[in-house]
């Protein structure tokens, strides 16, 4: 029997709905903020290592792609933190209605979109 049929339902016939979405994006973040997290420490080392590293550091630091890869790094931030708050509360076995898991959703992305730029343009 070999039909082309799958062998169970693949990802492409399910309805993506905000809850995926957002369960996804937060292990999607907290592999983003582990890989930054070594990046950042290669760069502060790189300051460490004395002046002639700085001008380095500057080279790189005034990169547009280098603001970008921050910028991205900065929402990962917020938007692990405001989820993994979330779902703490889930852990505590509060906010299961349908209606609040909706809600404080929006509010997880509301909120680091609001925490991202006040960090890069409030000044």
């Amino acid at each position: 029997m070999s039909d082309n049929r799958p062998l169970s339902p693949h990802l492409t016939i399910h309805k993506k709905i905000l809850t995926s979405i957002l369960s996804i994006s937060h292990r999607f973040s907290g592999i983003g903020l582990s890989i930054g997290s070594i990046l950042i420490s290669l760069w502060i080392s790189l300051l460490a290592l004395g002046p002639k590293y700085f001008y380095l550091y500057q080279f790189i630091s005034s990169n547009i792609i280098f603001k970008i890869i921050l910028f991205l790094w900065t929402i990962g931030i917020f938007y692990h933190l405001y989820n993994g708050i979330r779902y703490l509360y889930w852990s505590l076995g509060w906010g299961f209605e349908l209606r609040t898991i909706y809600l404080s959703g929006y509010v997880v992305i509301v909120l680091t979109f609001i925490s991202t730029m006040a960090v890069w343009f409030i000044k």
